[in-house]
């Protein structure tokens, strides 16, 4: 059986105010494609479906349409909650979706919910665990010490009958981690500090594959078939290192399974453009990529430009934001907070002098010397 493994897809995201509702739309139908032509039979959708618990419209509508594309093609769907969705909401009609075959868990009911699929081979359990907190979990199992976020997944999973002869699969949307590996993350997943909400990827070592949402970046952990599938779209500038791709999983039989990595091509790509003003708008820079890319413009002019951004907008249509990284810019470690030395014994002018240096991390040229004495000598006159 050919599986893809989708997560994050973030239906409704909005960047700076820039919605993102025309790109998931273009990046949905060319996962359809995909499925098309690598014949798959079962899509997972490991949480997140939406970015807010309550969705826009457009954002329903979006997901409507690819599970309706999804049905014309018989491609059976699983999906589990997420963090960022609201567990009512997606669950809603789920009894009705599964005569087509579409299955939901938006709620965890103290059970861990299984459907088995068939193939050639014999059976294929999908496990479906939604995010869950471990008060979500202490309240099925009241007499377990579950004190945290791993505690509660192990005994999910040491409640749950598990045929280790038959092929199974886990779709989980937690914050999944490996010791000794670091996770690759970006600004726009939301992780609790101190890593209180980790689970240890060996808690998943009776499933053949590991389904994993909530990390956006693709990445496996310390195998091939344990891995977070990652959004499929960059959400934030954070992200624009990453090339997004989604897992498609053809499983035989029990202990054969072998992975793709399908690359998935935005119809507008996030990039960050960095250097001087001049340079950013010349043409040659202009036309290495495309223009309508959403871009993040670094400036390293010393001096500000009037209307930057929408000098830069005439020709990077879909600019989210700009910033400077100059001489005014750079952190000095020995920058002071105050005037150095006894204040009453040094000029006026040394004092704007050496604030001048702390504040833009230059010297007073000639012309500005001239001018800060020029009003220093006004203001005493006066």
């Amino acid at each position: 059986m050919k599986i893809m493994h989708l997560a994050d897809l973030h239906l409704g995201r909005s960047i700076l105010d820039q919605s993102l509702i025309s790109d998931q739309q273009y990046i949905l139908n060319q996962i359809i494609e995909i499925i098309k032509e690598h014949n798959v039979e079962t899509v997972i959708i490991a949480g997140d479906v939406y970015d807010k618990s309550v969705p826009s419209v457009e954002a329903v509508k979006l997901f409507s349409d690819f599970l309706t594309s999804l049905y014309k093609l018989s491609v059976k769907v699983l999906v589990i909650s997420g963090n960022h969705d609201s567990k009512d909401r997606l669950s809603f009609g789920n009894e009705l979706f599964v005569d087509n075959g579409v299955y939901i868990e938006g709620i965890f009911s103290g059970k861990l919910k299984c459907i088995t699929l068939n193939d050639v081979y014999g059976n294929i359990n999908f496990y479906m665990l939604p995010f869950v907190k471990p008060a979500d979990v202490r309240i099925h199992y009241p007499k377990e010490d579950i004190n945290s976020y791993d505690d509660a997944i192990r005994c999910i999973i040491d409640n749950t009958d598990i045929d280790t002869n038959e092929r199974n699969i886990i779709m989980v949307h937690q914050f999944v981690t490996a010791r000794g590996v670091e996770i690759e993350r970006s600004d726009s997943e939301t992780i609790s500090l101190g890593g209180l909400d980790n689970i240890d990827v060996s808690n998943f070592s009776k499933f053949d594959y590991v389904a994993m949402g909530h990390i956006h970046g693709a990445q496996k952990l310390l195998r091939d078939t344990a891995r977070y599938a990652g959004s499929p779209l960059k959400y934030s500038f954070s992200e624009v290192h990453h090339n997004k791709s989604v897992p498609i999983i053809d499983i035989k039989e029990k202990g054969n399974i072998d992975l793709e990595l399908v690359s998935l091509v935005p119809i507008r790509d996030m990039r960050t453009i960095k250097g001087k003003f001049i340079n950013l708008i010349d043409k040659e820079v202009v036309n290495v990529a495309n223009n309508q890319d959403y871009i993040q413009a670094i400036l390293t002019d010393d001096d500000y430009i009037v209307d930057v951004i929408g000098k830069l907008r005439a020709v990077y249509p879909n600019l989210l934001r700009t910033s400077y990284q100059n001489n005014r810019t750079i952190v000095n470690a020995n920058i002071k907070n105050s005037a150095s030395g006894d204040v009453t014994k040094r000029s006026e002018f040394d004092l704007f002098n050496e604030f001048y240096k702390n504040q833009n991390n230059i010297e007073l040229d000639k012309e500005r010397t001239k001018i800060v004495n020029k009003i220093i000598k006004e203001l005493k006159e006066n």
